[in-house]
């Protein structure tokens, strides 16, 4: 987990601008596709959805354009665009990362309004003048697949920048990450894994083995074996187990090499016929160039696949697993050296209320040249702490959920910090599903985990 960051991403202002103001050269379209959705409401205040799909030529920058049908309605803060509002008129313009819309491609933006009277939808959109006709119906919920993750998706691996089931189709994991396992293992339990996977719906379950601070180098076969136990109680419920070598001080995970061999080596013999696992084998690497990153993937990887050929591995990046932009670099630097192995995928780590658009941008020109793996996300400042940022949290879970990007939130566990998804003294007890020990942070997840995922599977 991150503690302090060299780099903490500029935001800019979302409101108060106007589509003259942005840079964007717009092209005319010929047709579009809205898909408008409210997606909660509360006494004064909603939060909405906005699918934009061109279905005309292409666009270099786009602008959308609707009006507020009520009076009383005003856009608070919006995501994935430029928002500006005069009167009941609402403009949204595209941001650098999104600006281009090829024929048939569609952008997600969103916003949490406020109002005063009734909430009607609108029910007119233009892009760039030009009147949307599609249709403003609400789309169908996913229909739910059946059987768990593990059941059916199998064994899983890398194709192309995707990560991939056994029926060789993308798909997504959506899941939670433990706190360090020496400090809230009592959090990990046959009760609060059934909530997990039952309540929670969670395709995934991270294990964060933390190997310093009284982490694995204090009790190697003390921490493999719980690991491993921890393993076998994802794959009984169906959950993908996400095995995390969690090194974050000192950050150079070369310090930690022949432990990473060692352990690394013991638990890929030990699990190598199952189907649920998949290896992290640095998870926050930071003062490091990403030479010595790969130098150290090229020696690990090999050692996890004599013995299990077959496991998708997940590779730290460098500045905190933030592909670099951390330390005021971007994805171009893995781009061109990639690490010499398959079947791998690069991580990428955030904390909604320090990491915004910038970051946003890398990962999404990265997602179209690189597998990612967001291994490890908070909805909260960088250290863990301070207040939720639910505009910043929906804009990246939009976008993951877009690109198919699989990814663990930062933390299934009960610590003293608003990362956390449950209220103190919830591990004592056998409650870990509903709103009575639920942080804000943890109901936020909850309700976005335990949507149907659809795996496809022809």
């Amino acid at each position: 987990m991150k503690r302090l960051l060299a780099l903490v991403a500029t935001c800019a202002t979302v409101l108060g601008l106007t589509a003259a103001t942005s840079p964007q050269a717009t092209a005319a379209a010929t047709g579009c596709k809205i898909d408008y959705t409210v997606t909660s409401q509360w006494t004064g205040g909603f939060q909405a959805a906005v699918k934009v799909t061109n279905l005309g030529a292409p666009v270099t920058g786009w602008t959308l354009g609707f009006a507020m049908p009520d009076a009383g309605q005003k856009v608070v803060q919006g995501w994935n665009a430029t928002w500006s509002q005069s009167g009941s008129a609402v403009s949204v313009a595209g941001l650098d990362w999104n600006r281009t819309l090829a024929t048939g491609a569609a952008a997600e933006v969103g916003f949490t309004g406020s109002f005063t009277g009734a909430n009607p939808k609108p029910t007119a959109f233009t892009l760039n003048g030009v009147a949307c006709t599609g249709s403003l119906e609400e789309e169908p919920p996913p229909v739910p697949s059946d059987g768990t993750p593990v059941d059916v998706n199998g064994q899983l691996h890398v194709c192309g920048v995707n990560l991939c089931n056994q029926h060789d189709r993308p798909v997504q994991l959506r899941g939670m990450s433990t706190h360090g396992i020496q400090w809230f293992d009592q959090c990990y339990n046959p009760a609060s894994l059934d909530a997990l996977a039952d309540d929670w719906q969670s395709d995934l379950f991270r294990i964060a083995m933390y190997v310093q601070e009284d982490g694995y180098e204090t009790d190697p076969a003390g921490f493999t074996a719980r690991v491993n136990e921890l393993v076998d109680m994802a794959e009984a419920r169906g959950m993908y187990a996400l095995i995390d070598f969690h090194t974050l001080t000192p950050g150079d995970p070369n310090y930690n090499l022949q432990r990473a061999k060692t352990f690394f080596a013991s638990v890929a013999a030990r699990n190598a016929g199952k189907k649920n696992v998949i290896y992290e084998i640095a998870n926050e690497p930071n003062g490091v160039s990403w030479s010595g990153i790969k130098n150290y993937a090229e020696q690990v990887i090999p050692v996890i696949r004599a013995a299990d050929p077959d496991a998708v591995v997940i590779v730290g990046t460098r500045g905190w697993s933030s592909l670099g932009v951390s330390d005021g670099s971007n994805e171009s630097e893995i781009v061109n050296s990639p690490v010499n192995a398959t079947n791998i995928m690069y991580a990428f780590h955030f904390y909604a209320a320090s990491h915004k658009d910038d970051y946003r941008s890398a990962l999404s020109r990265a997602a179209s040249q690189l597998p990612l793996f967001v291994s490890e996300f908070g909805t909260v400042s960088a250290n863990g702490g301070g207040a939720m940022d639910r505009a910043s949290t929906t804009a990246w879970l939009d976008l993951l959920d877009q690109r198919k990007i699989s990814y663990a939130n930062w933390t299934y566990s009960e610590a003293p910090e608003s990362s956390a998804a449950f209220k103190p003294g919830t591990c004592n007890g056998s409650d870990y599903s509903s709103s009575a020990v639920l942080t804000e942070s943890g109901a936020l997840l909850k309700s976005r985990i335990s949507t149907p995922d659809s795996f496809p599977t022809s």
